[in-house]
């Protein structure tokens, strides 16, 4: 299951948009910047009872999710209901997540809202500067719905060329529409050695394979978003999991990365009460993560800004009984309670 979200602002013009006069795309990224294997958290947003984001709040999310063990963080998604967030709210997000972590680990933040390539452009730059590691492409911010990966590799040509030697991932958010890239495409991406990141999203294995083969030997580190197939993308070359269900128990994550070769059949079983229970998080979501992680003792409220269903008595009930499996679990392995930390 990825994270679900909400509309990009439409409709997109590309019209018009010739290259810049400036240099050509640039062919590699900073040598310094390092993408660990691992979990990457798709964060949430913890908002106030008034709407606003709870800074505070967001601070003790970090601190959750870096004793959870996180390779690194994912700011700005779709699980931090990004297209309810303005501009600068998604800029100030970014720039206080960098601050927060404070070098502990990378942070990487979507980066291209716009109706043009120069305005995705500029908000990639303008993302850029609150010091992530690497800006996120939305794949479909590229190309319209229906149009072909000419098309989208044309526009990404255009945006590479006006973003610098700026560091980037790819990103295949569910909206405003599901555009997974085609594994040629992600290999001439991959090609030009801007890229870092890819979180994947098509929860279909040959999908996956393809991909993983697509950026062997290159700079771009495959993270599958899907709960059911991880561990099957392990063992074709994934590099770890950024999907939905981080945000309930990210240290069960980071242990099945961290341990599933030394400890197969124990990884698979934790796969398998993982992948199930993802089927139940994914209700309601993100109101179910904020719910399920203030049942773990963090201070956020209910208060999402898309449209979600209330909690229904019956959801409820199953997220604490997955609370208490998960602690069941945590003891079995060995992993203090709400860390990643054996």
């Amino acid at each position: 299951m990825t994270d679900t979200g909400y509309l990009l602002p439409l409709p997109i013009d590309f019209e018009d948009d010739p290259l810049p006069d400036a240099s050509p795309i640039p062919v590699s990224p900073p040598a310094s910047i390092d993408i660990p294997d691992g979990v990457w958290p798709v964060m949430i947003t913890p908002f106030r009872h008034d709407g606003a984001i709870d800074w505070s709040a967001l601070d003790a999310l970090i601190e959750f999710y870096l004793d959870a063990s996180s390779a690194g963080l994912f700011a700005v998604c779709q699980s931090s209901e990004m297209f309810d967030l303005d501009g600068g709210e998604r800029i100030a997000l970014a720039k206080h997540v960098v601050d927060r972590v404070a070098g502990r680990v990378p942070v990487v933040a979507s980066g291209t809202f716009g109706s043009d390539v120069a305005a995705l452009a500029d908000t990639t730059r303008r993302t850029a500067d609150t010091g992530v590691d690497a800006v996120v492409c939305l794949t479909a911010s590229l190309a319209a719905e229906g149009e072909d990966e000419a098309t989208w590799q044309q526009r990404a040509e255009r945006w590479l060329a006006r973003t610098g030697d700026i560091p980037l991932g790819l990103y295949e958010c569910p909206k405003p529409y599901h555009r997974l890239l085609e594994a040629d495409t992600l290999r001439w991406a991959a090609a030009t050695g801007r890229f870092l990141f890819l979180k994947e999203t098509s929860c279909r294995l040959p999908s996956i394979e393809a991909k993983i083969g697509a950026v062997s030997g290159t700079p771009v580190k495959f993270f599958n978003a899907n709960a059911a197939t991880l561990l099957a993308s392990l063992e074709m070359g994934a590099r770890g999991f950024s999907g939905i269900s981080l945000n309930f128990v990210p240290e069960l994550w980071a242990w099945l990365c961290d341990h599933w070769q030394d400890y197969y059949a124990t990884a698979a079983r934790l796969q398998a009460f993982l992948a199930a229970a993802e089927n139940v998080l994914s209700r309601h979501y993100p109101l179910s993560a904020k719910h399920f992680l203030a049942l773990r003792g963090l201070p956020l409220t209910d208060v999402c800004r898309v449209s979600v269903d209330a909690l229904t008595p019956a959801a409820a009930q199953d997220l604490a009984t997955l609370a208490r499996d998960a602690a069941a679990w945590r003891e079995e392995l060995d992993i203090a309670q709400d860390t990643g930390r054996g």
